[in-house]
């Protein structure tokens, strides 16, 4: 999509939040969107110089979407320069907002056992963030012109660290990867793998929804399981634990919550 038509697609999609919002048509915004690259092709705005501390510092000052009025702090991401495995979240909450660091609040520490069952870790092989960088009010899913003002972003840093595979959690994530433009539920797209350009991409449920709901524990968990078995295809050096290797079922969150 080239910027241009990002442009229009944004003034129609204000124009369509103006009217869920009440009806009362909003200031004028202006857009600086970047023209779209093949997945899997080096990010429009990317070189050879590009680094997450570049998109981090572009991330600062961004005032693309309205998202940018009610932040306290922007959230671009965390974890090691060369992923193993790329976690890819929908939008900071208000833990995260609060503290510049994604998946921090009661999501985040499951997040962090679901990873730590499969031999996964922040601190080690993954790299985890959002398709929004600050937190839209409320905890709400974020607006389609507000994720297409930010995802340049998430393309870029995907680019830079060139991770071996995607995990998406939650919808929102998943659908915005896979570009579809009807929203797909979660459960259909779970338990298979897709394609980010030549990134194996896999998708499962968010942490917070595990956490309402714990018959998603089961669901998760062989989702897991499939993520590390074929990350262990991919990375000679990558091997799951023995128990994420026994037989579907089990608790990956270590525990009652």
């Amino acid at each position: 999509m080239t910027a241009e038509e990002k442009t229009a697609a944004a003034r129609l999609l204000d124009l369509a939040a103006d009217c869920l919002r009440g009806g009362y048509r909003g200031e004028d915004r202006e857009y600086r969107f970047e023209e779209d690259t093949p997945p899997g092709s080096p990010a429009a705005g990317s070189s050879a110089a590009d680094s997450l501390a570049a998109v981090a510092g572009e991330l600062g000052a961004c005032d693309r979407c309205p998202l940018c009025r009610t932040r306290t702090n922007t959230v671009p991401g965390e974890g090691v320069d060369r992923p193993l495995v790329m976690v890819i979240g929908e939008g900071p909450g208000a833990d995260e907002d609060a503290t510049g660091r994604p998946f921090v609040g009661k999501a985040g520490q499951l997040l962090d056992r679901m990873l730590a069952a499969i031999g996964l870790s922040r601190n080690k092989n993954c790299f985890i963030a959002n398709v929004v960088k600050c937190r839209p009010p409320g905890n709400r899913n974020p607006f389609p012109d507000e994720m297409l003002a930010c995802t340049p972003f998430l393309g870029r840093q995907i680019a830079i660290l060139k991770p071996k595979l995607l995990f998406c959690v939650g919808k929102v994530a998943a659908n915005k990867l896979l570009n579809n433009y009807s929203i797909e539920a979660i459960g259909k797209l779970r338990g298979r793998f897709f394609s980010y350009g030549d990134i194996p991409l896999i998708a499962t449920y968010h942490p917070s929804a595990v956490l309402r709901d714990s018959s998603l524990r089961k669901p998760v968990w062989d989702d897991l399981r499939l993520l590390g078995a074929r990350l262990a295809e991919l990375d000679g050096d990558y091997r799951p634990p023995p128990e994420a290797r026994a037989p579907a079922g089990g608790n990956p969150s270590g525990g009652e919550d």
